[in-house]
């Protein structure tokens, strides 16, 4: 990996994740939950879900996950060293979501991230998800109900993948990824010890 640096500003992500949620909504996509994977993904899934606003209908509810890779600790821009394991640090409570919120069964959910590099930690969030929602679906009896799953991701890494995303995901269109970048560090403004220095990067990019 080349050691040069993308910065990007928070102008730069506000931008991408409304791209995106003008996307979701012409398709009428509209998710009825967003899963942030935290780090990462908080802010964007934050900011996007602003953008999904529908005039008369609720916010759209986020919950969260954690997921790290085994001495990496869920540095996304780092997880690219092979034989690293995709470790929960935080998961969803089906149990409260049952009782407050009807479960994910049959619900548009859509998982953020902040970027995917080499796909390992997306991997690992859609097929536990999927799992666990198809335990829920036989304990419960509603196995004729559909729950779709999407990604929103800002920048997808431009490099072989370790792991593969379900077929049926990349062929609908519900990989959603604002920009295909290099295989370079991302430098995101939430990192940054100096925000000003770090937009002032981000400007001379070309990323505010």
């Amino acid at each position: 990996m080349s050691e040069e640096k993308i910065y990007i500003s928070y102008n730069n992500i506000h931008k991408l994740c409304q791209k995106i949620a003008k996307q979701i909504l012409e398709r009428e996509e509209r998710p009825d939950v967003i899963i942030a994977i935290t780090g990462g993904g908080m802010i964007p899934a934050r900011i996007i879900r602003s953008f999904l606003k529908v005039q008369g209908q609720k916010n759209i509810p986020i919950q969260a996950i954690g997921l790290s890779l085994y001495e990496d600790l869920g540095l996304g821009n780092t997880a690219d060293v092979i034989g690293k394991e995709v470790i929960r640090t935080q998961w969803l409570d089906f149990g409260a979501l049952d009782q407050h919120f009807d479960s994910l069964i049959g619900k548009k959910v859509l998982i953020v991230d902040e970027v995917d590099d080499t796909r390992t930690t997306l991997h690992y969030a859609v097929t536990e998800l999927q799992k666990e929602v198809e335990e829920q679906q036989k304990r419960l009896n509603r196995l004729n109900e559909d729950t779709i799953f999407s990604i929103f991701v800002l920048h997808n890494k431009d490099k072989k993948k370790r792991a593969q995303l379900p077929a049926e995901m990349m062929d609908s269109g519900r990989y959603l990824a604002a920009l295909t970048v290099p295989d370079k560090w991302l430098c995101y403004p939430w990192e940054a010890q100096d925000i000003e220095e770090h937009t002032i990067l981000a400007k001379q990019q070309g990323n505010d």
